[in-house]
């Protein structure tokens, strides 16, 4: 298994898994909680890739990516300066529970002091549907922090 920050030419691979996560996420709830939009998804994997300000580390089984985290930059006070948001991670259904996740946490982590990054942050849904999915990341030196994921619709 590779694990490397992806260029443009494969945001369509990593737009369509991401749209396997927002699925899972719609299942496993039952709740439509976000649009899935392949062609838009697409555009913008390949315009944020390109614009630097999305990096997507990959996990490769041979050519075909079987996982990926899409990491941004964000600043905070409370941070202490600029830290990074792991805004999906994922990893096809077939990978899991082999290392894969582990192994790709470890790349971001190292790609994170690369950027001088002072921490990483997620959010996962606090439902007993994603109980596996928290223990995973704390077994992974995620700390749960508390608080809730909230938005607002501006459009």
């Amino acid at each position: 298994m590779k694990y490397k920050i992806i260029d443009k030419s494969q945001s369509e691979e990593i737009a369509k898994l991401a749209v396997c996560l927002t699925n899972e996420i719609i299942e496993r709830t039952g709740i439509k909680h976000f649009d899935v939009d392949v062609p838009l998804a697409i555009d913008l994997c390949e315009k944020y890739v390109s614009n630097g300000i999305y990096h997507v580390m990959a996990a490769f089984d041979e050519d075909k990516i079987v996982g990926f985290g899409a990491i941004c930059e964000s600043h905070s006070l409370y941070a202490e300066g600029k830290f990074g948001i792991i805004q999906e991670f994922y990893v096809a259904p077939e990978y899991r529970s082999k290392e894969i996740g582990k192994f790709l946490i470890q790349a971001i982590v190292e790609f994170a002091k690369e950027q001088g990054w002072k921490r990483l942050e997620l959010c996962t849904p606090p439902v007993p549907e994603f109980d596996r999915t928290v223990g995973f990341y704390k077994s992974n030196g995620f700390e749960i922090t508390g608080g809730y994921k909230m938005k607002y619709e501006v459009a």
